[in-house]
């Protein structure tokens, strides 16, 4: 399942790195709790021979409570997804994995314009991909968030920046706004389950969706604790949510072992056997977008540096 989001922000692509990271640190540590949210295992420098510098990350997401009750009786207590980010700003990569699921696969290739959506290619897709991707405009300000997820202070109609004096904003703002950027996201999904696939397709869809909408509107929400940090300072501040994030949530799973994951294919409801972990194939992508260069899993490290030990799992969408 093939989709591009293309989600607009008020404000310049430079703008968007800053307030991108800064909402992507504090919504995962309000998220974080009880054993389930975000853990980060890695965040540090990478270079890419055709990218160029720029920043890989791995971290984890526990869910378990947020899957629908159709698929609660098959996964383990502490279920988490894998995510792998290699962030080129203004261009990234982004790969979901899970070893408790090795046919689900999710990768992400987004860029960042200075535009209101109307590049039509600015991932250089070949054709092919192009006639087979679903384009859908997400819009910050007139598509309602999940009731749960609504606070005044968010609502982007009513929201005006003291620093900025951006917003509030309202319908067709997206044509008549300045400063405007667009984040492009092709999301393909596999999930090659027979009598899953279509269903757990879709679900994933439309929770990355949610995500990207909610996020999106805090990232703009938030614009006046953000704006004017510097690419140092909000490093700074995403550390220090790591680490606070990291307390809660792995405090949880000390006990859990990564060896210890059952798999799907092996088990029935509520049973939770004992197998070897494996990541799933991440060439899904590649072989319909010749142009992604997402490294491999013995590529993760820098070319400089060794391969990383084995073992590392992580995850949260990116936005």
């Amino acid at each position: 399942m093939l989709k591009e989001y293309r989600i607009c922000m008020p404000m310049s692509v430079d703008e968007y790195q800053i307030g991108q990271l800064y909402m992507i640190a504090r919504h995962s540590a309000e998220q974080s709790e009880d054993g389930e949210g975000v853990e980060v295992v890695e965040n540090r420098p990478h270079e890419h021979p055709v990218h160029g510098k720029g920043q890989y990350t791995e971290k984890r997401i526990y869910l378990s409570s947020k899957l629908p009750v159709w698929i609660r009786g098959y996964v383990p207590k502490f279920f988490y997804i894998t995510e792998k980010a290699w962030n080129y700003y203004p261009y990234t990569e982004t790969e979901y994995t899970c070893s408790f699921v090795p046919k689900l696969n999710i990768k992400i290739l987004t860029r960042y314009e200075n535009n209101n959506g109307s590049s039509e290619n600015c991932l250089n897709l070949p054709e092919e991909v192009i006639t087979e991707r679903e384009v859908d405009h997400v819009d910050i300000v007139c598509e309602p968030v999940e009731e749960k997820h609504y606070k005044v202070q968010e609502d982007l109609s009513l929201f005006q920046s003291k620093k900025t004096k951006r917003g509030p904003l309202s319908e067709g703002w997206r044509n008549a706004t300045k400063p405007i950027m667009c984040s492009y996201k092709l999301v393909n999904i596999s999930f090659q389950v027979f009598g899953l696939q279509t269903k757990v397709e879709d679900l994933i869809q439309r929770t990355i969706r949610n995500v990207l909408l909610l996020g999106h509107r805090q990232a703009f929400a938030w614009i006046d604790e953000w704006h004017g940090m510097t690419i140092e300072d909000v490093r700074d501040y995403e550390r220090g949510m790591h680490l606070e994030t990291n307390q809660r949530v792995c405090s949880t799973h000390q006990s859990v072992s990564e060896n210890q994951v059952p798999s799907i294919e092996n088990m029935g409801p509520g049973e939770g056997s004992d197998v070897d972990t494996k990541e799933a194939d991440t060439d899904s992508l590649k072989s319909t977008n010749s142009k992604s260069t997402t490294p491999t899993e013995e590529s993760v490290a820098s070319p400089t540096t060794p391969k990383e030990k084995a073992g590392y799992f992580t995850s949260w969408f990116k936005w």
